[in-house]
């Protein structure tokens, strides 16, 4: 049940654009590849509290404060702006990061932010 839930949250989030990045973690390890999509999408993202948007809002504050890497700010910068947040938005988002998390994190950032827009 949450897996049908968890493919259902993507495709809002993504189209069918992530189920090749999901289908590829899942041919190398399923059991890892499964838990994302049963947990993180079936189980958090659907969560009815906070909408998509808002979701997303928070994981790319999450990300950007992590540090995290580049296919991670990529492919959850595809889904922000799928579920409607703005360039500006996320621009936004990584300003206000930089306050709490340093600036090298936030201009690596909106370096990924800028390969998205420009669709490298």
């Amino acid at each position: 049940m949450e897996k049908d839930k968890g493919y259902e949250i993507l495709r809002k989030l993504t189209g069918n654009a992530s189920m090749d990045v999901i289908e590829n973690l899942q041919s190398f390890s399923p059991d890892f590849g499964n838990m994302i999509i049963d947990f993180g999408f079936g189980e958090i993202y659907s969560r009815p509290l906070f909408d998509l948007k808002q979701r997303e809002l928070i994981t790319l504050t999450s990300l950007i404060t992590q540090g995290a890497g580049e296919r991670q700010l990529t492919f959850h910068y595809k889904a922000a702006l799928h579920v409607g947040l703005t360039v500006e938005e996320i621009q936004e988002i990584a300003i206000q990061c930089a306050a709490y998390a340093g600036f090298p994190k936030a201009a690596f950032a909106l370096e990924v932010l800028k390969k998205v827009v420009e669709g490298e």
